[in-house]
């Protein structure tokens, strides 16, 4: 085992950094070979299988190539739950895992109705339903892959979410339901912004849930507060999660329609996330 943890290292010392390097060698060995961290520190002889030593050098090429770890093994974990992901959908991020517990937090009653925005892998809806099973949690996106593999994820994690595939931009036939929270994580990243990306998103993650055109970078906020402001009760709650860049202007559009606009740091210390209620 030893020899293959120094493959590992040794083949990604030049393109990663030694922390990120010691991940993978744990997702790695746990997809691999089923050894948990546990197993490894206490069982260092072991043998592995032919099978997993070619599954490791797989997974190892695939780092090569920057492809992110998340698809390569097919999964991730977001707010202590497993979650299918594929290149269909943004790899969920530990800031959006800020978002769901400041909307779990707020705590506005039982029983109350949820819209999750743009619900790519599913996690806001899902990890909002799996922490607080009363809470009714409708969640649509514009793309049907992506819906299919939240529907997945729903089942995974045993909560049963109203999934649609609608756009926010055309909100037509999204007249039901009124909701006491809305939350939305929509694509925020300029298009000049992506010189500041790595290789592993820009390669393999959609661009569409991430990237807006430098010309309109609100765009979405524009439609997610004019649905939110129609479709959410009186009292009701939008939670965003925002262009660190763009504070002040996601909040002066706010203010057109909203009242008791808070931000919040996340947990680099950047302006990430918005909450904003609906005047009584």
């Amino acid at each position: 085992m030893q020899a293959t943890i120094k493959f590992i290292t040794e083949e990604l010392n030049s393109l990663y950094p030694e922390g990120e390097i010691n991940g993978f060698i744990r997702l790695i060995m746990e997809s691999a070979c089923g050894l948990s961290l546990t197993q490894m520190a206490t069982e260092q002889l072991q043998e592995i299988s032919t099978d997993g030593r070619a599954r490791i050098t797989e997974i190892v090429e695939r780092l090569k190539k920057y492809e992110p770890i998340q698809y390569i093994l097919g999964e991730t974990e977001f707010f202590g739950l497993r979650f299918n992901v594929n290149p269909s959908v943004m790899i969920p991020r530990q800031e959006t895992e800020e978002l769901v517990d400041w909307v779990l937090k707020t705590n506005p009653g039982n029983g109350i109705h949820v819209c999750d925005i743009g619900t790519g892998s599913g996690c806001i809806a899902i990890s909002l339903k799996k922490n607080r099973r009363d809470l009714k949690v409708t969640a649509f996106d514009i793309s049907e892959d992506a819906i299919g593999i939240a529907g997945e994820n729903a089942v995974r994690n045993h909560v049963e979410i109203n999934f649609l595939c609608k756009d926010i931009l055309k909100p037509e036939g999204l007249n039901g339901t009124d909701y006491e929270i809305i939350v939305s994580n929509p694509p925020y990243v300029r298009e000049s912004e992506k010189i500041l990306m790595s290789r592993n998103v820009l390669d393999y993650e959609p661009g569409s849930a991430i990237f807006v055109p430098d010309s309109d970078p609100l765009r979405y906020y524009r439609f997610i507060s004019l649905f939110a402001s129609e479709k959410l009760l009186t009292g009701g709650f939008l939670f965003l999660e925002i262009n660190e860049a763009l504070e002040n202007e996601t909040v002066s559009l706010l203010n057109s329609r909203f009242c008791n606009i808070e931000v919040r740091n996340d947990l680099n210390g950047k302006p990430r996330m918005i909450k904003a209620q609906k005047p009584e």
